[in-house]
């Protein structure tokens, strides 16, 4: 099974929408085997965000990103990656479908509530920096043949 990286950004936590957001991954099928809420430091921000170090943008997606509370999470499941991507919609909540959480719950990209880990590689990368091995917890559920096949 595939795992994932997904935050819950502070405007997600200040609206009031993590739980929604979270009960719709749930209902995709993905499993939570890490979560939590968290501050994210400046120093985190550039590291997580390094592939936009020196972008006219950058300065105000790390202010953003470390304003308030953020939900991190680690979603397990197959295709994990490209199932929370499809549930967040595009990066453009102008542009993403009805559905999705962007399509649904923004408007504006830079407050489009959501992040999630791009490809199998970078997801890797991404839970490491915010997960320690023993944060995470592996199990199986009783519902888990009832959601994909073998």
């Amino acid at each position: 099974m595939e795992r994932t990286l997904v935050l819950l950004k502070p405007d997600a936590v200040q609206r009031g929408l993590a739980g929604a957001i979270i009960a719709r991954l749930e209902a995709r099928g993905l499993k939570i085997v890490g979560i939590k809420l968290m501050q994210m430091s400046e120093a985190l921000a550039h590291r997580h965000y390094e592939a936009h170090v020196g972008k006219p943008f950058f300065p105000g997606l790390v202010q953003f990103i470390t304003s308030g509370p953020l939900v991190a999470i680690v979603l397990e499941g197959k295709n994990a990656v490209a199932v929370v991507r499809s549930t967040m919609g595009a990066t453009d909540p102008a542009k993403a479908g009805p559905g999705t959480v962007r399509g649904d719950m923004a408007i504006d990209m830079g407050r489009n509530l959501i992040h999630g880990s791009d490809s199998p590689e970078a997801a890797q990368r991404e839970i490491a920096l915010f997960f320690r091995e023993s944060e995470i917890v592996g199990y199986s559920r009783d519902t888990d043949p009832w959601i994909t096949e073998s």
